[in-house]
């Protein structure tokens, strides 16, 4: 792929290629948890370069509006959340979530000014514990989002969020590479039983679908079976991954469940990564002891981040507290945290990699498809057509998993009856 191809992928304002395409979908702005008050305090939003206000109101709706007055561009950060509406502490114009001017104080009783005064906003709905938002034309807006993960009690999901000083690519890119797991992440070295490090050189294979793909990786694991593991892709930037057979991995993570991650660009160098999981079946739920110690295991525990933000206290400024000796004897990395060492990787490429530098082998299969088809979907917009994966019925119903197949057997023999959804 040549220089203008990345620069189509990598630049996500508005106007360009990758921005007009992920405004074609619905994308998180922000979690549940960090709007709960209604007429409580605005949260600013940065999402694909642009600076926004969220807002819950007294009916529990959650606004998302333009971050400064159309006025005079006073900062609606400070503004008042009352009444159903958010109230400009400059000169008291107020508008509603839909952006309608709703009062105009500084105005004669009988102007008319009001009726043609907008702030910029977007619409959202509020699934699997997100906040989610359309940032394109109205025309096209797509039915709500409907993974089935969303769908999930919320005793049988979680979901988190960590900051990135790099471009959403290389993240997305990094949790789609499943070769990197027998390396970065193998915390055990002595440990002989783990599956992924049994055989560092998994088989790809990529299959594209409406939504976008699916891939499988597998793994020798001794002289009948393999290691199958089924992963998903959601276009354009959500993954989905299994822990059912693999789930001592990373500790005492006994609970079977599925994972995945949406690395959503905030502007072309920085990314917020959703990070969710979701119980299995009915007889997965995630209690509170286990969420914390996963999410401790992760790296992204509350005491592993700067408090008040979602970044993390192992960054570039201190090497991820990178110690050398545990990684002579232990660890592969040296770097506590399964996600941190994602972190330390991505972000230590640098805000934007070069990717002419770079040399891909057969492990990068899903990485090349990934590229392929988010150019092919930047031409399709632009020529006015709908883009994969808008369409929540072709996902839906999309779950992974992972477990032993016989030696020479399809996969899809074994998995048929446990990748039907739950929920």
């Amino acid at each position: 792929m040549n220089h203008d191809d990345f620069e189509r992928l990598i630049h996500v304002g508005r106007g360009t290629p990758a921005g007009n395409l992920f405004r074609r979908y619905w994308i998180p702005a922000l979690l549940s948890s960090e709007v709960t008050e209604t007429d409580g305090a605005p949260v600013r939003v940065r999402l694909l370069g642009e600076d926004l206000i969220a807002f819950r109101e007294t009916s529990g709706k959650v606004g998302l509006v333009e971050a400064y007055c159309p006025h005079r561009r006073a900062p609606m950060f400070y503004a008042r959340n009352e009444e159903c509406g958010l109230r400009c502490v400059y000169h008291g114009w107020k508008f509603d979530t839909d952006g309608k001017c709703v009062d105009l104080p500084t105005e004669p009783a009988t102007s008319k000014m009001r009726d043609h005064i907008k702030i910029g906003a977007y619409p959202t709905v509020e699934r699997g514990g997100i906040v989610w938002t359309y940032m394109g034309p109205a025309d096209k807006q797509p039915p709500a989002p409907d993974y089935e993960w969303t769908r999930a009690p919320e005793t049988h999901r979680h979901v988190s969020k960590t900051h990135q000083a790099n471009n959403y690519l290389q993240a997305l890119e990094g949790g789609l590479d499943t070769a990197h797991v027998s390396y970065l992440h193998n915390n055990n070295m002595g440990n002989k039983n783990n599956l992924f490090t049994r055989d560092g050189a998994p088989r790809i294979d990529v299959h594209e679908t409406d939504y976008g793909y699916y891939y499988v990786a597998t793994r020798n694991s001794d002289e009948t079976n393999d290691f199958v593991r089924l992963y998903h892709y959601f276009m354009p930037f959500q993954q989905t991954r299994p822990n059912i057979t693999a789930t001592g991995l990373y500790g005492r993570n006994s609970i079977p469940r599925y994972d995945g991650h949406i690395w959503v660009p905030i502007d072309d160098q920085q990314t917020y990564v959703y990070n969710w999981m979701a119980g299995y079946n009915a007889d997965s739920r995630l209690d509170d002891e286990f969420v914390e110690y996963t999410e401790a295991g992760y790296g992204r525990g509350p005491d592993d981040m700067i408090p008040g933000t979602f970044k993390l206290k192992a960054n570039m400024e201190n090497d991820y507290f990178i110690d050398r000796q545990k990684q002579k004897t232990q660890s592969f990395t040296g770097i506590n945290g399964v996600n941190t060492q994602d972190v330390a990787l991505q972000e230590g490429m640098g805000a934007i990699v070069d990717r002419s530098q770079e040399n891909l082998g057969s492990s990068d299969r899903a990485i090349l498809t990934l590229r392929n088809l988010l150019l092919a979907a930047t031409k399709a917009v632009e020529k006015g057509e709908d883009p994969r994966g808008i369409d929540p019925t072709k996902y839906r119903d999309a779950r992974p998993h992972d477990g032993f197949v016989p030696k020479g057997k399809p996969w899809q023999d074994s998995f048929k009856d446990a990748m039907n959804t739950k929920w």
